[in-house]
């Protein structure tokens, strides 16, 4: 049986099930001529900015992390530095904070429509992140994370990942899916929205899973427990997809149904090939050598023999998950930001409302 190789133990390692991404083709948006302005003849939902433009969106925002705070939150490979902060996430968190500050004001709105008290605690903002094995989604959300607590209006920014949700190993086995880790049939996808049901209806107190990329498996008697955050940041590959009809043929609610916001990292499948064996190398010389790691086994043949299993592992298992089950949900984000080969982002397409 072939299973594929966890992330590193900061969460963005080399894959198994839990993250994978873009497609194949342009990133969604409308061009821009070099003024800033829209081409007229091209029509879609989305509004194209290269990095300088989205830069500029800042509007003077401080940068709150330091270097030494974003190597911390850097995954594995991952290249992101100050300059890429300052340029993308910065921005980022800017926008987020005015879509937090405008749902609120919303909120505020339905609550005098219903004659509820105004000081009424809301329900958590929900952000999902999703994206490919190795193109850097765990880092971003760790990143948007850091960058939204800085913000007096939301202090309370809690990340949740989709693995803790997969299915423990021996249900897998039993259910002959440790070739499909990560696949959407690998997840216990009802018991994950309703995680995100019970945070988005104001629970004081919501637990999930702990899962552990050393062991490959769910930690058994661990639990995560959230307490009413501002925001929510969900983070997977599987995040965007829409529900899928019940035995009945109804449809029914979808994790993606409770997010207010949600980002889409993108990338060419042939870049992240190249960086998921890159990690893999990483990960060879350092998790993997812990005589615990379920991918030990790894370190006792040759760097060619470990890297055609990755490869086999890319190309039968991640590369098929990302292009028939994740690209196709790139277009239901609320942002794809576009990473070029140097695995930097060169262009963001944003969801015109």
């Amino acid at each position: 049986m072939i299973t594929s190789p966890p992330r590193s133990t900061n969460g963005d390692g080399p894959g198994d099930g839990p993250e994978q991404g873009p497609g194949p083709g342009p990133a969604p948006g409308t061009p821009r001529n070099g003024t800033g302005n829209r081409r007229p003849s091209e029509a879609t939902p989305y509004v194209d900015f290269t990095r300088a433009e989205w830069s500029d969106l800042r509007d003077k925002t401080p940068l709150p992390l330091t270097a030494d705070e974003v190597e911390r939150l850097r995954g594995l490979g991952d290249v992101i530095d100050l300059d890429e902060v300052r340029d993308v996430y910065l921005p980022l968190s800017r926008l987020l904070n005015l879509y937090v500050q405008a749902t609120s004001g919303l909120r505020g709105a339905l609550n005098t429509f219903l004659g509820e008290s105004a000081e009424q605690r809301g329900t958590p903002f929900v952000i999902g992140v999703a994206g490919s094995v190795a193109v850097g989604k765990s880092t971003v959300s760790r990143l948007l994370q850091a960058l939204l607590a800085r913000w007096p209006e939301h202090p309370r920014v809690e990340l949740v990942t989709t693995d803790a949700f997969l299915y423990p190993m021996e249900e897998l086995k039993a259910r002959g899916l440790m070739a499909r880790k990560g696949f959407p049939e690998s997840y216990d996808r009802r018991a994950l929205t309703r995680f995100v049901a019970d945070i988005k209806a104001g629970k004081e107190e919501v637990t999930a899973p702990v899962y552990s990329h050393l062991i490959y498996d769910r930690v058994p008697g661990e639990r995560l427990v959230v307490n009413r955050p501002d925001i929510l940041i969900v983070e997977g590959l599987n995040v965007l997809q829409p529900a899928l009809p019940g035995k009945d043929g109804r449809t029914r609610v979808g994790l993606a149904d409770y997010f207010d916001f949600s980002v889409y990292v993108d990338a060419r499948p042939e870049d992240i090939e190249r960086w998921y064996l890159n990690r893999f190398r990483k990960l060879r010389d350092t998790a993997f050598q812990n005589p615990d790691s379920y991918f030990q086994r790894y370190t006792q043949v040759s760097e060619e023999e470990a890297l055609d299993y990755a490869r086999t592992m890319w190309r039968t298992i991640n590369k098929v998950n990302l292009l028939e089950n994740v690209a196709p949900t790139r277009g239901r984000a609320t942002l794809v930001v576009r990473k070029g080969s140097d695995h930097k982002v060169q262009r963001l397409s944003l969801r015109k409302l």
